[in-house]
């Protein structure tokens, strides 16, 4: 008996994605052992794996699979974590504050890439992941771009150094707020506002405290929300310019499906229709998501390609990284 398109699809996906979450698993329990990132795992063995994204392996579509819609699941599913009321909790002068920062730190990453000889796109790709939710953010990002050539190599040189910067600055901001004097408040937002990934924020947070923990958390999911809007404005921006440029047929969707996901359970969950245990449970899964896409890019890219980037695109990130930083500080001391 023939199989369907749906079970024959599935089949040919399966080697892949299998692959995928087995890097993912075993990202996790090295970071559970040995304290490093699992983003950084993750990725780390999936360029180690490269050889089985090649095209003709059995393991190439399922990779390149869960590098698209696997990381479109997950990306939705982090609104189930945002909500009106945490913006009413942190007050509207520091979700102001916030919300101008991530503003801020991708219009300065447009003008600075110019600078450093980068296009548009990088610029896009860096700013949105330095300013927003680091990893998670490249990945929502990236799939909204136009693709090109060095589409993925990109992403991956992206996330890695997002990743790096934000497990140095888990080790150094707290120390650097004991010595500007920060209180456990002002602390938490300042970690929350300026390191880029959730878990970095969460392990700066409670090394100064509970009471700096658990507002770096709350502000790091108010950048996070700011992923649904950021990508919406990017990929009307880029709809309008390559209709300008090349006609209709080139234009992306006017409002891509996990923007609709995201800002759907966003929703639900501000008029408190998802309960606290089914929120946790989608936001587990959405790490999950985000750590199996994260694999997969990895194994798609050459770890070769990766140094093709040079010097300067590192010195953009980091030129990113500290002007968010500055921000931030700039803001907290304004509003004391």
């Amino acid at each position: 008996m023939p199989q369907s398109p749906w079970a024959q699809g599935l089949s040919q996906a399966f080697p892949g994605l299998a692959v995928s979450a087995l890097v993912a698993a075993t990202a996790q329990f090295l970071s559970e052992h040995y304290a490093a990132p699992a983003m950084l795992m993750a990725l780390l063995l999936g360029l180690a794996l490269n050889f089985l994204g090649e095209e003709g392996t059995r393991t190439a579509h399922g990779v390149a699979l869960a590098a698209r819609m696997v990381l479109r699941l997950g990306v939705a599913l982090l609104g189930a974590r945002i909500s009106v009321e945490m913006l009413v909790r942190l007050g509207w002068p520091l979700v102001l504050l916030i919300v101008t920062g991530v503003i801020a730190t991708i219009l300065f990453a447009l003008g600075a890439a110019r600078l450093f000889g980068r296009k548009w796109r990088f610029a896009l790709l860096t700013g949105g992941a330095v300013a927003i939710c680091g990893a998670s953010a490249a990945m929502a990002i990236a799939a909204v771009l136009p693709r090109h050539e060095r589409s993925e190599r990109d992403l991956v040189f992206t996330v890695l150094s997002v990743t790096m910067l934000s497990a140095v600055a888990m080790v150094l901001y707290p120390m650097l707020s004991r010595w500007l004097g920060h209180d456990p408040r002002t602390a938490g937002v300042f970690l929350g506002g300026t390191i880029h990934d959730v878990a970095q924020v969460m392990g700066a947070g409670f090394t100064v405290g509970p009471e700096a923990g658990e507002t770096a958390a709350l502000v790091k999911l108010i950048r996070v929300s700011m992923l649904a809007p950021v990508v919406l404005v990017f990929s009307l921006a880029i709809r309008s310019r390559q209709s300008a440029g090349r006609g209709t047929d080139a234009r992306p969707p006017l409002l891509p499906g996990f923007v609709v996901g995201f800002l759907a359970l966003a929703a639900l969950n501000s008029l408190g229709l998802i309960p606290g245990s089914l929120s946790d449970i989608a936001a587990s899964l959405s790490r999950w998501c985000l750590l199996i896409a994260i694999a997969a890019v990895g194994i798609g890219t050459s770890l070769g390609r990766i140094r093709e980037v040079g010097p300067s695109a590192v010195a953009l990130l980091v030129l990113e990284t500290l002007f968010l930083g500055g921000w931030v500080m700039t803001g907290l001391h304004l509003l004391r």
